[in-house]
Parts: structure tokens; C-alpha cells; sequence
């Protein structure tokens, strides 16, 4: 099986993402063994950040690297384990809250729409937002 980030760049539509990663020097934390979630922002949920966003982020590479941490947590969290839980502690250090009504999961105001992708070293969940943490949405 391939790891978190080849499987990601394999789908095609975390192209953002990965460069995203690549920026913030995250992508060895990706590729390591363990266990990780990734709740990963498709290209187009990065095209609906308002404009100029990805490009101030982009340049602003310490707020890039909470960003991104704040789409991963710790250990494989498959949907089975979505269903019993209403927060997830994220690598960036804060939570995001865990929403499951009727089969489907929201990550903080992201609504997952594919999840249990596996890999080498976790889980991929796919959502339809960028999340942000409080302290860098409050900027």
C-alpha cells in the first residue's frame, strides 16, 4: 500500500494539498510511520477559500504549517470510530469537533464525503472544506 501522501497525489484532486505540504515542510510527517488521519481538502475545497488566500498562505509559511497540521490527527480514525467520537486532538495541537447525523460525518464545518481511504501509515477522509484553526481564522 502506498503512504498518506502518494496515495494522495495518486487520486489526483489533493494537488493543492500536497503542494500545500510540500510548502510547510510537512511532507516527511506524512510519509512516517505510525498512524495518522488526514482530513484532506480536495482541490476544489481550496479554489472556495476566498481569493488571495492560498497565495498569502502560501507566503506566510509558519500559519501554512498550522494549517496543515490542523487537517491531521494522531493514530488510524476510521469512520467506525467517527461514529464514537465528537473530537479529534490534530497535530497542529488543537481539536477539531466530530459530527456524525445519519451516516455522514462533518469535521468542524467541513462535511466529509469519502472516507476510509487506506494507506501505509493511517487513514484519508475526504472533505469538502479547508479547516482552520481558531487562532489563525481569528487573524
Amino acid at each position: 500500500m502506498a503512504d498518506l501522501v502518494e496515495t494522495a497525489v495518486n487520486a489526483g484532486n489533493f494537488n493543492t494539498l500536497v503542494k500545500a505540504a510540500e510548502a510547510a515542510n510537512l511532507i516527511e510527517t506524512l510519509k512516517s510511520p505510525g498512524s495518522f488521519t488526514l482530513f484532506a481538502p480536495t482541490d476544489e475545497a481550496f479554489a472556495n477559500l476566498p481569493e488571495g488566500t492560498l497565495e498569502s498562505l502560501l507566503q506566510d509559511i509558519p500559519k501554512l504549517q498550522k494549517i496543515v497540521a490542523y487537517h491531521v490527527a494522531s493514530g488510524d480514525v476510521r469512520s467506525d470510530d467517527l461514529i464514537q467520537i465528537n473530537e479529534a486532538q490534530t497535530l497542529e495541537g488543537s481539536i477539531v469537533a466530530i459530527e456524525s447525523v445519519n451516516g455522514k460525518f462533518k469535521v468542524n464545518n467541513a462535511n466529509v464525503i469519502k472516507t476510509d481511504i487506506l494507506t501505509d501509515n493511517g487513514v484519508i477522509h475526504i472533505i469538502d472544506a479547508v479547516l482552520m484553526p481558531a487562532m489563525v481564522a481569528g487573524r
